[in-house]
């Protein structure tokens, strides 16, 4: 992969002190945790240039008093395509709601019918993302044995390991093979991200007719086998755990200093908190004190990525029997605005939501977004924290018609910017569906987080 540039990390990319400025916004930005007016200089490139109090260039977007926040990257979705044709979702609708949900870059996974697990499988992924994106694309792949990973490192942006059957996986590594697997993908240098769950340690129930049930069938316990069989990883590999659920698992990761990621879901929703399978993903829900505690975490900062597990099934599918429906809700364009709605109701601090949303998940893979700093991309979103709505699944963009968190307070960016460029402005897609298929572009070093858990 490529070598990281030398200098600064706000500087990485930097086309140069001084550099032409044709396009200055203005607003109010975070600069050392505090909001506070300023202006972003960006050349014609679509790269930020300079951050300053008073900026000159050839054109001006002044957004007065609303808050202007680098775009989200969203580590964890599910496009589903290619896929069957009962599929609730594509790369075209799932980057859609990823505009409007103000995320720039999203990971999408590879457990696809058939799994993206061969270089002619990616190859075929970013064929079928061609001007069909609305936002960028680091396309994974499912990593199969220990051979594949060096092929596979040419062509995939990052890599994903299953630890528990899914779609496209019925015999996950044996621990051997974990290992094996492990050391090949520290060698090409590309992100790892993990479903962490141990099949061993599930249990047998004799009904399994809500979440509660759903949570005793596939306990904390699986997550810290999983993990267990994990560590301790080799020191240059840039591991990430998906999905954490629980706060000792946290706690953990955090100590050996790896990256990971708490959803929306696992978050602000419980057993308590759901109707029937709506609420059925791998790993649980858990219990409402489980919830409670892992929130606390994140809200103090000692998560460090937010990412949205987005996995949508049509609505006929998830009013199925609890057994036989699937698993996984929708959440790609409702993950910023909900935590949004919290940062401004000071449940959690928005310096914290911005280092999980957009800044180290965009360093842990390589990319120069997240920050409103020289060197990245303008990637912006306009904030209005005046601008509250309630959730409706009739004013989503998710072919799955359905959401969760129907009725819950949601804060939308008001505008969303591509390298500069309007995406979305006033609820109106008005951008071309010209994303990218982006790879690492640097390997974060101990100043910039190779291990983005070290929270620098």
């Amino acid at each position: 992969m490529p070598a990281r540039p030398a200098g600064d990390a706000a500087d990485r990319g930097n086309p140069g002190a001084g550099g032409s400025i044709s396009l200055v916004i203005a607003g109010r930005i975070l600069r050392r945790g505090e909001l506070e007016p300023a202006e972003i200089g960006v050349d014609e490139d679509g790269r930020i240039v300079r951050v300053a109090k008073s900026l000159v260039g050839d054109r001006r977007a002044d957004f007065g008093d609303r808050v202007i926040l680098p775009a989200a990257t969203d580590l964890h979705v599910h496009f589903r395509e290619p896929g069957g044709p009962d599929s609730s979702e594509d790369l075209a609708t799932g980057t859609l709601q990823a505009a409007f949900g103000g995320v720039g870059t999203v990971g999408d996974m590879p457990n696809n019918e058939p799994p993206v697990d061969s270089v002619e499988g990616v190859e075929e992924k970013v064929r079928r993302a061609h001007r069909r994106i609305a936002v960028d694309l680091v396309v994974y792949a499912s990593l199969r044995d220990a051979a594949s990973a060096e092929p596979l490192s040419r062509v995939a942006g990052a890599f994903k390991l299953y630890l528990a059957p899914t779609t496209g996986v019925d015999l996950p590594m044996a621990a051997p093979e974990i290992r094996a697997a492990l050391e090949a993908v520290a060698g090409t240098g590309l992100p790892l991200t993990v479903h962490a769950e141990d099949p061993r340690e599930f249990r047998s129930l004799p009904i399994i007719a809500d979440t509660a049930h759903w949570d005793g069938h596939r306990p904390v316990a699986a997550e810290l086998a999983g993990v267990a069989a994990l560590l301790p990883a080799p020191p240059s590999l840039r591991l990430h755990i998906a999905h954490v659920t629980h706060g000792a698992l946290a706690d953990r990761l955090r100590l050996e200093g790896h990256s990971f990621e708490a959803t929306p879901h696992h978050l602000l929703l419980s057993t308590r908190k759901t109707t029937g399978a709506f609420g059925k993903v791998n790993p649980p829900l858990r219990n409402e004190a489980e919830r409670v505690a892992l929130w606390k975490q994140f809200a103090d900062g000692r998560i460090p990525c937010l990412a949205s597990d987005h996995a949508p099934h049509s609505l006929g599918a998830k009013e199925k029997p609890f057994p036989m429906a699937p698993s996984g809700m929708p959440g790609v364009e409702t993950m910023l605005p909900l935590l949004l709605a919290r940062a401004r109701s000071g449940e959690i601090p928005l310096p914290v939501l911005v280092a999980a949303a957009c800044d180290r998940p965009a360093r842990w893979l390589g990319l120069p977004v997240g920050r409103i700093a020289p060197g990245h991309r303008a990637n912006l979103l306009v904030i209005d924290f005046r601008a509250r709505h309630r959730l409706s699944a009739e004013r989503l963009h998710a072919p799955c018609h359905w959401s969760a968190f129907e009725g819950w307070e949601a804060i939308f960016p008001q505008k969303h910017l591509r390298d500069g460029q309007p995406l979305v402005h006033d609820g109106e897609f008005v951008g071309r569906r010209d994303g990218a298929v982006v790879r690492p572009e640097y390997a974060p070093g101990p100043e910039t987080g190779r291990k983005v858990g070290h929270f620098r």
